[in-house]
């Protein structure tokens, strides 16, 4: 059955919550609400990905990640970590992280990053740590300005099938990685809705899908309603939409979905188990 990802952002910046879990006791009491409404995993991260954003050091990441990961492995349930820092990764693994949500799928090689330590061999020497690729378009400061262009299913499909067969090549069983096509990651709203009309051909990979919908820009646009700008994008109606989205998305062949909106969620699938 399909498993809920509860998002929990320690993040002064992130479009939809920004700000609101920055203190280490608040962001716990965040996670324990997410499980007592249903969540089936916990994804912490503490760098904003929006368009636009700034990036994050490796040090104040640690600093917002490290006092909530200590709790929250405590919490009985996997715990994912937000991350592209390879050395952040390690440091989250060894404290009891279970899984790693990489938006750049283990290929980022900005200025922060140490040479002598790649995310793939981060992922790939640990014995079963979950690695979830995301595909993303540039970046996230350039991502929104130039999309992508073309047969946007083929072009993510495509990625995945060869970012699968480099990480088996390193050692790391298939059993291990989850794809995610990375809704809103440099890619136009018609591209979006794409992703999500020809779902099943991002399935080939034989990994399971996880899908991030939950208050996307792109639900604005279907919906018509205005949007306030990047930094401030206009949330209203966005939770309905994103349990639509969601559901359509399991219904497509997703296994998790990422959401903010838990409660509402777990509420949506209880009644599509129902039916099947």
């Amino acid at each position: 059955m399909p498993k809920v990802m509860g998002i929990v952002n320690l993040t002064p910046d992130s479009f939809s919550d920004g700000g609101r879990h920055m203190a280490p006791a608040t962001a716990v009491r965040h996670c324990e609400k997410l499980l007592k409404e249903g969540a089936d995993i916990l994804d912490i991260g503490a760098e904003s990905t929006r368009p636009g954003a700034v990036a994050v050091g490796q040090a104040e990441e640690l600093a917002r990640l490290l006092p909530v990961l200590r709790e929250a492995v405590k919490l009985g349930v996997p715990v994912s970590v937000d991350s592209y820092k390879p050395t952040v990764m390690q440091a989250m693994l060894d404290l009891g992280a279970d899984i790693i949500n990489d938006v750049w799928a283990l290929r980022w090689s900005g200025p922060q990053a140490d040479p002598s330590v790649a995310a793939s061999q981060v992922v790939a020497r640990h014995p079963n740590c979950g690695v979830c690729l995301m595909h993303m378009h540039r970046e996230p400061s350039t991502m929104q300005t130039l999309p992508m262009q073309g047969d946007v299913v083929a072009q993510v499909a495509l990625f995945f099938e060869r970012a699968v067969a480099e990480l088996q090549a390193r050692g790391v069983d298939r059993s291990r990685i989850v794809i995610d096509p990375g809704i809103g990651f440099g890619k136009t709203v018609a591209q979006n809705f794409a992703l999500l009309a020809r779902q099943h051909e991002l399935l080939g990979t034989a990994c399971p899908l996880l899908v991030g919908w939950s208050r996307k820009s792109s639900l604005t646009e279907a919906l018509g309603i205005a949007r306030d700008s990047v930094a401030r994008p206009n949330l209203q109606g966005r939770l309905v939409a994103s349990v639509a989205a969601a559901l359509l998305a399991v219904e497509r062949g997703a296994s998790i979905v990422r959401v903010h909106d838990v409660m509402e969620t777990v509420q949506a699938l209880k009644v599509w188990r129902a039916l099947r």
